[in-house]
């Protein structure tokens, strides 16, 4: 019992958003195809996904917008963390050295 209270509250704390295998498969796709059409602004790449995909629900498409969105936001802070990192320059071993 004990056991399972730990590994209970373990998953708790680690549980993101749960997305469909359909809304994650279809924005993957849609982001790969069409790269330069999403910027990582909700209402602009809900315009976008009603263009390309055929919905059954306005739920759905909203759904699979916001993890277009998601996707775009992540890419880009990806791109600027590589940038910053490139730029800093790196310690040399005698910034580390006292005299």
């Amino acid at each position: 019992m004990l056991v399972a209270e730990v590994t209970f509250r373990l998953e708790l704390l680690t549980l993101g958003k749960v997305r469909t295998e359909t809304v994650k498969r279809v924005s993957r796709e849609l982001v790969r195809r069409f790269p330069d059409r999403f910027k990582g602004d909700f209402e602009a790449d809900k315009e976008i996904v009603n263009e390309l995909v055929e919905t059954r629900s306005k739920r759905l498409r909203n759904r699979i917008a916001g993890y277009v969105t998601r996707l775009k936001v992540v890419e880009a802070q990806r791109i600027a963390a590589t940038q910053q990192a490139s730029e800093s320059p790196e310690p040399s071993e005698s910034d580390d050295v006292e005299e």
